[in-house]
């Protein structure tokens, strides 16, 4: 199935990043120039890059970000055999992102229609859409509510597609003077670059944490926290991994206590550390990581929509996913879904409105730590099928007439912000906590969730011809792997 998290694509070059050849003997040609490029180039570890920096120069490159916090240079050249020609003493690896961008798929999107709208008859003392947030209730978000709503010195980053300024249920929970757009490695902070171009994922992510309670539309999670809108998806719908870089050092820098990453990065599903394409992208994004948790940055992910058990990674057919994928086959644990699977980062799968793991929700023992409302709308009940209410409901934006409105999705794009908005309020409650204890805390309140019995198939009719397609085994006991250490509780959190 086409993943709802993000869809990969993958450009031709990506399988020759890095490579180049030298030219030995006599006087050799000036080489022709090739397409502008971008690279990340990597000073050893906790060395300064202006040694990398000269060599960049020397091998015909220009450096437009320079990140000394964790010795990474995001480079454009159009020397084509700029790869081999930068590398020597003060550069430890580098590699082309060309190709390396990840497409978000807009998932399952329902408008609510305006009869929905006019016709809602949720609690007054709440929002008139909230009758049909049925994720609210399932993690207690009213009972929480009563003790508090969220303290505005919380700040969230939401590294996604950008959020929508103009939005109704968005306007005042921005914090305008923390949001800034990452595209190409490069921070913009006008506000039209922060804002959404040709996707409202990012502004459906941030309803969910912090959509204000002011008698219009949605509540979020945590509508007294502020959320930071950092883009890292550019106007064609990719996720480079210089952006990714930009938006954990920028969140780190800029006082946010939060990060919620709904993507993952490179055209692979999983990143393999030992694969000479990858690692450089794997250590930039790691050094980055490390970097935002030292300044007490927790960085929450959505574990993916492949129905994937990411602790057995045994094959990989189906990536890059650009109509030619390769069959990597005897995977070890060095391949990695990223952020996801990096270290220190929550890693969230998605569970529909009965409790159980949303068919498409990748899963795996020790790989999620918990599980939060995510939708599905292709669940069965005695054979007939949901509707798209049993998705996520929240904020949106129309790229194509600039309005805004709310909207269904699914995804653990969407169950990634569930844990988000709880950690918020949690952080809200119980002020100073460090990163980890931020992690802990939220794994030691979770309602534990227990497996179901033998091959889960929540929708064994959904394809005729594959009548098998999301069976999935669930292992472990209190703590397993399609549900962590449990259900968020947003009550919990803070009574």
């Amino acid at each position: 199935m086409k993943n709802l998290r993000r869809k990969t694509l993958a450009a031709a070059s990506a399988a020759t990043l890095g490579v180049g050849l030298a030219l030995t003997g006599g006087l050799a040609p000036a080489a022709a120039a090739g397409p502008d490029t971008s690279y990340l180039v990597l000073a050893p570890q906790g060395a300064n890059t202006s040694q990398a920096a000269a060599r960049v120069a020397a091998a015909k490159g220009t450096v437009v970000a320079t990140y000394d916090q964790i010795g990474v240079l995001v480079v454009r050249s159009t020397n084509p055999d700029f790869a081999t020609q930068v590398a020597g003493a003060g550069v430890e690896s580098v590699a082309s992102t060309a190709g390396m961008g990840t497409a978000l798929d807009e998932g399952e999107t329902v408008e609510a229609s305006a009869a929905d709208v006019a016709s809602a008859t949720g609690d007054p003392t709440k929002e008139p859409l909230y009758g049909q947030q049925w994720d609210m209730n399932m993690i207690h978000v009213p009972q929480a509510h009563a003790v508090t709503t969220g303290s505005a010195n919380v700040v969230v980053g939401v590294l996604d597609s950008g959020i929508s300024s103009t939005h109704p249920d968005l306007a005042t929970q921005i914090a305008k003077d923390k949001s800034t757009s990452c595209i190409g490695g490069v921070t913009n902070t006008t506000e039209s670059a922060w804002n959404p171009t040709t996707s409202d994922h990012g502004t459906h992510v941030a309803g969910t944490i912090a959509a204000a309670i002011n008698g219009v539309g949605v509540t979020g999670i945590a509508p007294g926290v502020k959320v930071a809108a950092v883009k890292v998806v550019n106007d064609d719908g990719y996720i480079y991994p210089e952006a990714a870089v930009c938006g954990f050092l920028w969140a780190a820098d800029h006082g946010m206590q939060l990060t919620n990453n709904s993507y993952y990065i490179d055209p692979w599903e999983l990143n393999c550390r030992n694969d000479a394409r990858q690692r450089p992208v794997w250590q930039a994004v790691q050094r980055a990581i490390r970097y935002s948790q030292s300044k007490g940055v927790l960085n929450v992910a959505s574990a993916g929509n492949s129905n994937y058990d990411l602790a057995h990674k045994i094959t990989d057919t189906g990536s890059p996913n650009n109509g030619t994928p390769e069959e990597r086959e005897n995977l070890t644990n060095a391949c990695l879904d990223l952020p996801a699977e990096a270290p220190g980062v929550v890693t969230v799968s998605a569970v529909g409105p009965t409790g159980a793991k949303s068919y498409y929700s990748s899963y795996g023992q020790g790989v999620v730590d918990v599980t939060a409302p995510g939708g599905d709308t292709r669940y069965r009940t005695q054979g007939v099928r949901s509707t798209s209410t049993d998705g996520i409901l929240s904020t949106t934006f129309n790229t194509a007439t600039r309005t805004n409105g709310w909207g269904y999705k699914q995804g653990t794009s969407m169950s990634g912000p569930h844990a988000t908005g709880v950690a918020a309020l949690a952080l809200s409650a119980h002020p100073g906590m460090t990163a980890g204890q931020l992690a802990s805390f939220l794994e030691r309140t979770s309602v534990a969730q227990s497996c179901p019995e033998g091959v889960y198939n929540p929708v064994p009719l959904i394809s005729a011809t594959d009548p098998h397609l999301y069976d999935a085994t669930c292992s472990g006991g209190e703590r397993n792997s399609f549900y962590g250490a449990g259900m968020v509780d947003a009550y919990n959190v803070v009574k």
